[in-house]
């Protein structure tokens, strides 16, 4: 199951640094996470600090 990024998001790019298999890039709003790309590991989801980072 891909993780998704909610409106929580300020962008600050924590995310798509910790991303082992770069499936999170900068989106118009916030960043986005390619599910396709998504290996369901929770590196993300750890290190975002304003926790905007879920399950779908």
């Amino acid at each position: 199951m891909a993780y998704v990024i909610n409106d929580k998001c300020i962008s600050c790019g924590v995310c798509e640094d910790s991303c082992p298999v770069s499936a999170i890039s900068a989106g118009e709003d916030r960043f986005v996470i390619n599910a396709d790309e998504c290996i369901s590991c929770g590196a993300c989801a750890d290190t975002c600090p304003q926790e905007a980072i879920l399950e779908d």
